[in-house]
């Protein structure tokens, strides 16, 4: 999948009726990628009521839906080792039920459930290249 800015709403609509029993989802990508503004396309199309925004100092976002539903998005940018997501709680997180959104999973690869979907956002001048397996 590619999508550039303008369709990046169309493209967040088409990714999750795609992945619609997927819950845990691993983005990679270097810094710039676009994985914050994807998972805030994802968010809105979920019916987000909160304000999705970059989890980097707080490592962990919690959105409520207007369905009452909740929805986590985690930056592990910032941590040095698994055993600080597994200090924060990590695992309840992802086998909440809940959607989970997670930037810089390599910092917890080993702590990453089997059916976590993952992807890989590549910058091809301006747009993004989605690698989903």
């Amino acid at each position: 999948m590619i999508f550039s800015l303008t369709e990046i709403e169309k493209s967040a609509k088409e990714f999750i009726s795609e992945n619609k029993n997927k819950k845990i989802i691993a983005f990679y990508g270097e810094i710039g990628a676009g994985k914050t503004t994807f998972i805030k396309a994802v968010c809105k199309q979920l019916g987000v009521i909160d304000n999705a925004v970059s989890p980097t100092f707080s490592l962990i976002n919690e959105y409520s839906t207007s369905a009452g539903e909740k929805v986590y998005h985690f930056d592990f940018y910032r941590i040095k080792n698994e055993v600080e997501a597994l200090d924060m709680g990590v695992e309840e997180y992802f086998y909440s039920g809940n959607y989970c959104f997670i930037e810089w999973p390599e910092k917890i690869e080993g702590l990453l459930p089997e059916s976590c979907l993952k992807i890989k956002i590549s910058v091809k001048d301006e747009k993004r290249e989605f690698v989903i397996r």
